[in-house]
């Protein structure tokens, strides 16, 4: 990082009828323009989709997991190889998740504790300890942009003596992760946790938002709860996160997640989705998903949608992505995914625009109302 570079937050203009902001987060390896869609690349790659594509796509910062790149390769391989942005051929910003997700995801082969949490790796079953300062370390190593405090993320359903005990958990360990940081060069984000109990959330944002973080993201969403019950601890919860810092809605991706979300005031986004459902033939559209492995769509000679600028619709049709679906061709997942990341990197730029132009509102009632969403 060089004398001239600043690390941060700015925002940019307030949207007049919502919560909704036009911001920017200032990173070492340039800025991001918010609100964003970060492109999910868990193991140093978005799955089959190469870094000229997705800068060809717009994509200006990418997620990797600290978890899954400390199994494997290590942080040693990826040391020696010059750090995650060198090994993956990557300049722009990359944001780490700290690995307290996997440890929900493998909560059965995982021991939490005050200290941290013993694990089996998925890979060979051999054992690890996974605390606050390691995951701080990991990340350090390397060498992310924005990187997550480890935290506990209890899954839905969890009685209210365990979301609290992962809400008091999440803010010792956040304090843990603020002292074990080496260095400067990057942003330190806390995460809000409480299910979906607007009181614990509200004691959890008050805790983390006494500690000098950089930015603050609501995690603990999308894990097995309701859509109108993430929505409405979104609509609660995101308006009240630091004005100052940048907003971050952990693990979330539908099209109108992301709209929705805008209005109340999130900046930054990732998810799985566009990826995962394109491996699997669901394609992400204006109007709602559809199945190209469907029969219908064998003689179809329209894009996946008729408009769309990303290089699949441009060059090719609704049969020929089935054909390649069902024949289980690799590059059907590539063309796939290229369409759905551009619709929701595209999207967000769409909403920065509106907002710059001062009409977000409008621009994100037609969008659901397109999608089958009454606003």
């Amino acid at each position: 990082m060089t004398a001239s570079t600043r690390l941060g937050f700015e925002v940019l203009g307030q949207d007049a009828h919502c919560h909704a902001r036009r911001g920017r987060l200032l990173t070492r390896h340039g800025p991001v323009e918010t609100p964003v869609f970060m492109p999910v690349g868990t193991q140093a790659t978005v799955k089959a989709v190469t870094p000229a594509q997705l800068h060809e796509l717009g994509a200006e910062i990418l997620l990797a997991n600290t978890y899954h790149l400390y199994l494997r390769p290590g942080t040693e391989v990826i040391a020696a190889l010059g750090g995650l942005h060198r090994m993956m051929g990557w300049d722009r910003a990359i944001l780490t998740d700290s690995g307290g997700f996997q440890v929900f995801s493998l909560r059965e082969i995982a021991k939490i504790e005050e200290h941290g949490v013993t694990f089996a790796s998925h890979l060979d079953g051999s054992r690890h300890l996974l605390t606050p300062e390691k995951s701080i370390e990991i990340q350090e190593v390397l060498g992310s942009d924005v990187v997550m405090a480890f935290d506990h993320c209890p899954p839905a359903g969890a009685s209210q003596a365990d979301l609290r005990a992962a809400m008091e958990r999440t803010e010792r360990w956040a304090r843990r992760c603020i002292d074990a940081r080496g260095r400067d060069d990057y942003q330190l984000f806390g995460i809000v946790q409480g299910g979906v109990d607007l009181a614990l959330r509200r004691a959890s944002l008050a805790g983390l938002t006494a500690l000098p973080f950089d930015g603050y993201a609501l995690g603990g969403l999308s894990v097995g709860e309701t859509r109108e019950a993430t929505w409405a601890t979104i609509a609660a919860i995101a308006p009240e996160l630091p004005r100052d810092k940048a907003r971050y809605l952990m693990g979330v991706g539908t099209p109108e997640d992301l709209l929705v979300s805008v209005g109340h005031g999130v900046d930054m986004f990732d998810c799985v989705l566009p990826t995962r459902n394109a491996r699997n033939g669901r394609l992400l559209t204006a109007t709602g998903d559809i199945n190209i492995r469907n029969h219908q769509y064998r003689l179809d000679d329209r894009p996946i949608e008729e408009g769309c600028g990303c290089y699949t619709c441009r060059n090719f049709s609704r049969g020929y992505l089935r054909h390649l679906s069902k024949a289980d061709e690799i590059l059907a997942s590539t063309l796939a995914s290229l369409h759905n990341l551009h619709l929701l990197i595209d999207l967000m730029r769409a909403a920065r625009r509106a907002l710059d132009e001062g009409n977000f509102t409008a621009f994100r009632d037609d969008a659901l109302a397109r999608r089958g969403i009454r606003p």
